[in-house]
């Protein structure tokens, strides 16, 4: 039997939220032991946030094309070489996959086992290769994986997910997208706009939690690129097609038909990775949704921790990011950190992205009623999206009482980039009049959310009451 390690910390999974608290940990002082039973970087630098955002640039690129004679640029349609595009993809995966990997944080002083890791109690784990570690602390980071659903017929055909669509060398002919969320709408988008016929088929209705408002923008721009969106609609069975392919069998308005695909892609949501870590072991409480976990991120066996997408709730990148340093605040300095969620952005990078953050109109309607505004600029009265061309969109603030900012969602160009202003503003509860009297640089897209909060002054400064006070100062001289 191998002897066993003692370590102050054991991470299980190398994702973001893995990798950010080893890296961490052992910088600060820790010895620190990293099981990973698949790629380093995991599913964000493998299948997910990198190669997306990669092919929708190239998507993005080859879409640039069809609107440079509204510049008064005429130039030929996007000659699309769709295997050097999945070279681009790949490259960019390449050259991130050095700071994930192994060398690098065996470099930083990091224990790292290439090999699946399972609890063998309340303080041990056991690789598959027979290591075994005992740790005053545990992260379990495994992250989450594609969920399938329980489609007839599905495990008959040959169909993608996140984790194998950018392995495609090929442009498929007709693509058919099950889900109408981001990663399904992302990779729509991109295929479309690389030459592929795109058809997105969704249960209820896309971007399902997002802003009605917003939504619309992102669902006309996609539809006008040609994609065929149909929501409310069930898929009731997958079948092979003869000569190859597919054929999804969906319901819609009573009726039955048909959509024929070259590929199918499945994107209906995420499952948390528990398979084989025997969390019963460890005393650790969980279901379906994840693992159960206290505001410090701790599970029910206290000395172990959870985050990232295992820990249920937000399956975002930058979450897994921001649950590594609570934990590290736990674990190596025993300050009762806590999580907060009230500052939760979140972006879908079609073109026009939509981002998100704090609380929606009806949300907050519903928790303060009478005492909420609402307040918008539109993407087409600012200069340099005049200048640019790109005028689809808007930016919508919600306001509660005594003008404190809630929450802000923007759907247009960089909206990404755009929401940022209003991740602080809510994190640090401020008031829409730090917005309104900020100074922008002009032109800015970033001048729209100035515009938006001053929105929230235009009934009281051009009030017939305001008018009045001014006429009197006048006759004061």
């Amino acid at each position: 039997m191998s002897q066993t390690r003692n370590v102050d910390i054991c991470v299980i999974g190398a994702g973001s939220g893995g990798l950010s608290v080893a890296a961490g940990a052992v910088q600060m002082g820790a010895s620190v032991a990293l099981f990973e039973r698949g790629k380093m970087g995991g599913d964000c630098l493998n299948y997910g946030c990198v190669p997306s955002k990669a092919l929708l640039a190239a998507g993005h690129a080859a879409a640039h094309y069809g609107h440079t004679s509204q510049f008064g640029v005429d130039g030929s349609a996007a000659d699309v070489d769709f295997p050097r595009v999945n070279d681009h993809v790949q490259g960019v995966i390449a050259g991130i996959a050095p700071h994930d990997s192994v060398e690098r944080f065996t470099g930083l002083g990091v224990e790292v086992y290439q090999e699946t890791a399972r609890f063998t109690g309340p303080r041990e784990v056991t690789g598959a290769n027979g290591t075994r570690v005992r740790a005053r602390r545990f992260v379990v980071a495994t992250g989450s994986s594609p969920a399938v659903p329980p489609i007839p017929g599905l495990d008959t055909v040959d169909f993608l997910t996140n984790e194998t669509i950018f392995g495609l060398r090929e442009c498929p002919a007709h693509l058919v997208v099950i889900g109408g969320g981001p990663i399904g709408l992302e990779m729509a988008q991109a295929h479309r706009q690389l030459g592929a016929r795109v058809t997105v088929l969704e249960a209820m209705q896309i971007m399902g939690p997002d802003d009605r408002d917003l939504v619309a923008v992102v669902r006309s721009r996609l539809s006008a690129e040609g994609i065929d969106i149909r929501e409310a609609t069930k898929v009731a069975e997958v079948k092979r097609a003869e000569g190859g392919g597919v054929i999804v069998v969906c319901e819609s308005d009573g009726k039955t038909v048909e959509v024929a695909g070259s590929h199918l892609l499945v994107a209906v949501g995420r499952a948390p990775n528990l398979n084989g870590l025997d969390l019963d072991a460890a005393g650790i409480v969980h279901d379906r949704r994840g693992i159960e976990v206290d505001d410090r991120l701790r599970t029910t066996n206290k000395r172990v921790f959870a985050i990232g997408d295992v820990a249920g709730r937000y399956q975002f990148t930058h979450i897994a990011g921001y649950h590594a340093g609570i934990v590290i605040r736990n674990a190596l300095f025993r300050m009762p950190a806590k999580v907060s969620y009230d500052a939760v952005p979140w972006v879908t990078y079609t073109d026009p992205e939509l981002a998100n953050v704090g609380m929606y109109e009806a949300a907050a309607r519903d928790a303060f009623g009478d005492d909420v505004r609402v307040v918008t600029a539109e993407f087409a009265e600012n200069d340099r999206a005049r200048t640019e061309r790109r005028t689809d969109g808007m930016v919508k603030a919600v306001v509660g009482r005594r003008g404190r900012i809630l929450g802000a969602g923007i759907v247009g160009a960089h909206a990404g980039e755009l929401i940022q202003p209003w991740i602080l503003a809510v994190s640090r509860k401020m008031k829409i009049g730090a917005m309104a009297q900020m100074i922008a640089p002009y032109p800015t897209l970033g001048e729209i959310n100035k515009r938006a909060a001053g929105a929230y002054y235009t009934p009281s400064l051009f009030s017939e009451r305001t008018k009045k006070v001014v006429r009197l100062l006048a006759k004061l001289g």
